[in-house]
């Protein structure tokens, strides 16, 4: 008798001597595993045969069980899955040529070998090996651990080599096993059809769908049916399921599923990609499982969410009697009368199960819901209809839902966990509750954005935020952008983007003869004083107190007062002025008249009391001024009450002064322009111009139709009048106008000029005119608008569009070309032209902020520190400046807006619904061999290299959380050695992934050949082995960094950790290389 211990001396090696030509092996075993076979190939290829028993159940189904439980089954596969290697073969499997391994384990196996498992019902306690008349007991596993090649984790081993005698009761006990069909059964094919999935070549959809399920398989587990669209209402046989492009079925499913667990989400798909209608067929799943649902919306949008309701001829989807309520964002704030048909008097807010809010990013800038704070529209909509009455979830739909700071997404957020954290924490898979989530996040981009310009990447700021932060965007947003679809998505039936030209951008001087100029005007509007809107600032110091309880005020100085309120009309008149100059001549000229209307007034009352001493002599606060004035943005702006102060407790003096002082310098500005016609007014000059040149060369075949978007009524009603007059004389065309503000007009007699029927007059194809107005011949070519059509309308009849004033806020500019840059488009091409003023860019931004800072209103949640831009707003304006420029060389997507932030690139779920619908029709993977590849052709997206799927075994590696799959990595690395894409990038690579992937559900023939020839049959893989090492290398950061994060005091240290040596860091000690198990891989395979 003899003692193996596997250290100086291995079962390997005595095996090699005892195995000969013709000899018989049989082995009682848990596991077999083809290294084993690999590392005595040369001996066992010489035997006669091999007989070997599995001691528990392996490859065994019982009869009847659709699927064994979880805990039974997960052993059980384990032990099917070690025949291509253990836990402790890693290594050997990271080398990567277990394809040859596996093929000629496999021919070897149909030659000489039997198995046969334990059918489960009674347990075999002995496991050994018989080889002629030696026994060697006990041997657990066929294994290169068990054969002492490779490190195990039994602490001492004991195996002891019996000659006969001693060796005959083994050779007895398995004759009796062997015989007993009762307890064993034959499974040799299942063996061998198992090891060959291992060589088999791969369709590449294949190992999409592997990485998937190895990274997603626990979000399979987590699945309760009532968060996943539940088939039986029918939703999926509607009229707007199946009119909804691909994209838009995966987020409508998405969504239902985010809605279901988190009770809220946000579509935050970019301009132009219909989530109107992924939004409908939420509604309608919904409605079909008997849900009361309101839709809220800004009033201009309420006319297409009502067509979709209402039994009109062009609702599409009349058919699906939709039912929900449709409810303006202002009717929030409205205690009685009537919305619609809707009367506010008599509503129950709070008995509705879904609220779809149409951009709701109107409601990013949140409130004060506890408390007895002013109500404002956020806070009615979070006590009343959300909180109250049934459980509401809440769906929103934005294509801007961060401005520039995170908390934006934040007070949306909280809408659907109505405010109280508490109720999303649980849910969420995050180590941080949700608020400090956000304040990291927000600590995160505000270091990110005093970066130098060079260093403000987008990829710098992703990688500085969390792992939480991505985790919880997961959850509850659904955001994609235009090259996302069109690069990851079947788009040849959807049709694609029309090309979009470089803007032209527009200089003109403010009149021909350069009499007046802007930069004149600019610096006398910088003299005003504008003391007209602040009454309150002149009041007697002694008489304040009587003024604080009038205006509900008894903190005089502090927080939201009347003073501030009064600052900020004063700011906001300002900004206003400078606006309108930039718009039109003809607006700004209305402007100044109104003002010195109004301060002619304050004076003559002035100049009264003086002389009469009356004794109620008064003037208002909250001055009136012209909602024409302002562009569509402020209507949100509030006017405190209105109380009268009287003049006798002002300092009039003072005031006088100062309302003379802007009289005078009002009234040389409108000595300057008063002369200006139309006819001198060279911006309109040059429109004139630019639209005879588009309608005699039309971009795209006979198409003459061109929108004009300004901020103000006023300058729209100018251009309406002159343009109309123009097109109609010179070439027999029709233009209309619309407004937020009054009636649209039309060139057409008789024509209505409600909103829609205007837009369906311009736009005839994506407004379905033949079904309304199937008589009608007219068209509209030309339309003059306000931002009133700058959200949510589809015009993609029309090619060009015309910026006739800059609007500050350049996601707006992107928003309005949205209207005709849209997926589907008739177009092969679309025009954008801006109009600037004719001064310098950083001129005039510069003059903007001095505006906005001189006129500050305080910021409305700090104390009365006055007249210093916050560094956000500083920033915000440096921002906007970028953005401008950009947008003067090309048009760019709100997503790409090179300093903005976006959502689009941090959520996964739409790979989540991929594999289950691959999992519904294909059933589970969980019995895929880990190792396996697939071959395929480079692309401009995906360069010649290999993505490697790995999975960390000893879950300590996942440094500041910053993986989002850990414990799955996934890296893909180009031939040279170099990284293209890290493994902090999941969405992207598994964009990549899925892009070069999807569709090629047969393995590619010729491509596999060259693979297997320049790898000689994957016996030759040392090329891919090393690229498969820096790769890792890549995760680990390499010698530096882990030596900083470690602490590790010497680089040699790192070097024996690079070599798979182990070494103790402190407790949790990384192993180097072998801590990963590859998954599977792709090559990404260039011309040869």
């Amino acid at each position: 008798m003899k003692v193996i211990r596997n250290v100086n001396e291995t079962l390997k090696d005595d095996l090699a001597l005892e195995l000969q030509k013709g000899s018989m092996l049989s082995i009682v075993a848990a596991d077999f595993s083809m290294y084993a076979f690999e590392a005595l190939r040369k001996e066992l290829s010489e035997i006669e045969e091999l007989r070997f028993i599995f001691t528990d159940p392996t490859f065994i189904q019982k009869e009847n069980s659709k699927k064994e439980k979880r805990e039974f089954y997960i052993p059980k596969i384990n032990r099917e899955r070690r025949i291509y290697g253990t836990e402790f073969e890693v290594k050997l499997r990271n080398e990567l040529n277990q394809k040859a391994i596996a093929k000629e384990c496999a021919e070897w196996i149909k030659k000489k070998v039997t198995f046969k498992s334990n059918v489960g019902n009674k347990e075999i306690t002995d496991r050994f090996i018989v080889l002629n008349d030696i026994a060697y007991y006990t041997v657990n596993s066929f294994t290169t651990v068990d054969l002492g090649c490779e490190q195990g984790n039994n602490m001492g081993v004991n195996i002891l080599k019996l000659e006969s005698p001693a060796s005959q009761a083994f050779i007895e006990q398995f004759a009796k096993l062997w015989q007993n069909e009762e307890e064993l059964k034959d499974v040799t094919n299942n063996v061998i059809s198992s090891i060959s999935s291992a060589y088999n070549e791969n369709a590449p959809e294949f190992i999409y769908f592997v990485t998937l399920y190895n990274i997603f398989h626990e979000f399979l587990t987590d699945i309760s049916e009532d968060e996943l669209p539940n088939e039986r209402t029918g939703f999926k046989n509607s009229k707007i399921w199946n009119m909804l492009f691909n994209f838009q079925r995966d987020a409508a499913l998405g969504i239902i599923n985010k809605l279901e667990k988190y009770n809220g989400c946000i579509l935050a798909d970019s301009v132009g990609l219909g989530k109107t209608f992924t939004a409908l067929a939420v509604i309608k799943y919904y409605e079909g499982r008997n849900k009361n649902v309101l839709v809220l919306c800004p009033k201009k949008l309420a006319d297409n969410w009502n067509t979709y309701r209402a039994n009109y001829k062009n609702n599409p989807i009349a058919s699906d009697r939709l039912r929900y309520d449709v409810l303006y964002h202002s009717d929030l704030l409205r205690k009685r009368g009537y919305s619609g048909d809707i009367d506010l008097s008599r509503i129950n807010w709070s008995n509705y199960d879904l609220v779809v809010i149409d951009e709701s990013h109107n409601f990013r800038n949140g409130g004060a819901f506890d408390g007895e704070d002013k109500e404002n529209r956020y806070t009615v909509l979070m006590n009343k209809v959300i909180r109250e009455g049934v459980q509401t979830k809440v769906l929103m739909l934005s294509a801007t839902p961060v401005n520039n700071r995170f908390n934006d997404l934040k007070n949306q957020l909280q809408l659907a966990y109505e405010g109280d954290s508490s109720k999303i924490n649980d849910k969420l898979n995050t180590k941080n509750s949700i608020d400090d989530i956000f304040r990291n996040a927000q600590a995160a981009y505000n270091h990110w954005s005093k970066l130098p310009t060079a260093e403000r990447t987008v990829q710098n700021l992703l990688e500085n935020l969390s792992y939480d932060f991505f985790n919880l965007l997961d959850s509850v947003t659904i955001a994609r952008s235009r090259k996302h679809i069109t690069r990851y998505y079947d788009t040849k039936a959807i049709g694609s983007f029309p090309e979009r030209k470089t803007p032209l951008s527009f200089r003109p001087a403010l009149v021909k003869n350069g009499a007046v100029n802007y930069k004149e005007i600019f610096s006398k509007l910088d003299e005003l004083e504008l003391s007209i809107y602040t009454p309150t600032e002149f009041i007697l110091h002694s008489r304040l107190p009587k003024y604080a309880e009038l205006f509900d005020d008894n903190k005089v100085n502090t927080g939201f007062t009347q003073a501030n309120r009064e600052r900020g009309i004063r700011r906001l008149m300002a900004i206003n002025i400078l606006k309108r100059m930039e718009s039109s001549v003809y607006s700004f000229r209305l402007t100044v008249e109104r003002v010195r209307a109004s301060i002619c007034t304050a004076l003559q009352k002035i100049d009264s009391f003086t002389q009469h001493r009356l004794a109620n002599a008064q003037v208002d606060t909250g001055t009136d001024f012209s909602s024409a004035d302002f562009d569509m943005e402020e209507e949100s702006f509030v006017v405190g009450k209105k109380v009268p102060i009287e003049l006798a407790d002002m300092d009039i003096v003072s005031w006088g002064h100062s309302l003379q002082h802007d009289k005078e310098f009002l009234d040389e500005l409108l000595g300057m322009v008063q002369g200006i016609t139309p006819e001198q007014d060279n911006k309109l000059q040059e429109l004139l111009e630019l639209i005879d040149d588009k309608i005699q060369h039309p971009l795209n075949a006979d198409n003459k139709k061109i929108i004009v978007f300004t901020a103000f009524a006023d300058t729209a009603a100018y251009l309406y009048e002159h343009v109309s007059k123009h097109v109609q004389e010179q070439f027999g065309l029709h233009t209309a106008m619309v407004t937020g503000s009054v009636d649209g007009r039309c060139t057409i007699p008789k024509l209505r000029c409600d909103l829609n029927t205007v837009l369906t007059c311009f736009a005839p194809l994506a407004k379905d005119k033949k079904l309304i107005f199937p008589e009608d011949k007219n068209d509209i070519d030309i339309l003059i608008a306000t931002d009133c059509i700058s959200e949510g309308q589809n015009l993609q009849d029309c090619d060009f569009l015309v910026n006739y004033d800059i609007h500050w806020n350049p996601v707006r500019i992107v928003q309005r070309f949205g209207r005709i840059d849209r997926i589907g488009s008739k177009n092969a091409y679309i025009q954008l032209v801006n109009f600037w003023p004719d001064v310098d860019l950083d001129e005039y931004i510069d003059l903007k902020s001095r505006v906005e800072s001189r006129m500050k209103a305080v910021d409305l949640t700090a104390t009365a520190d006055d007249n210093l831009l916050s560094n956000n707003e500083k920033l915000d304006l440096q921002y906007r400046k970028q953005q401008l420029q950009q947008l003067q060389k090309e048009v760019v997507d709100i997503e790409d807006m090179s300093t903005g932030i976006s959502i689009m690139d941090l959520g996964l779920n739409e790979f989540r619904l991929d594999l289950l619908e691959y999992i519904k029709t294909h059933g589970e993977l969980d019995k895929t061999p880990f190792g396996l590849h697939a071959v395929v052709p480079a692309s401009e997206e995906c360069p010649p290299g290999v993505i490697y799927v790995l999975k960390n075994c000893t879950d300590n590696i996942n440094i500041d959380r910053k993986n989002l799959l850990h414990p799955f990595y996934a890296v893909y690395i180009g031939e040279d050695g170099e990284i293209i894409c890290n493994h902090l990038a999941p969405k992207k690579l598994l964009d990549k992934l899925r892009f070069t992937c999807r569709g090629k559900d047969k393995p590619m023939t010729d491509l596999c050949n060259g693979f297997n020839k320049a790898t000689n049959d994957g016996r030759s893989m040392g090329v891919y082995s090393r690229l498969l090492e820096d790769a890792i290398a890549s995760i680990l950061n390499v010698k530096d960094a882990i030596a900083s994060i470690l602490n590790v005091k010497d680089a040699d240290d790192v070097d024996s950790f690079l070599s798979g040596e182990e070494i103790s860091f402190f407790d949790n000690s990384i192993k180097g290389l072998d801590d990963f198990e590859l998954i599977c891989f792709l090559v990404v395979r260039g011309e040869q």
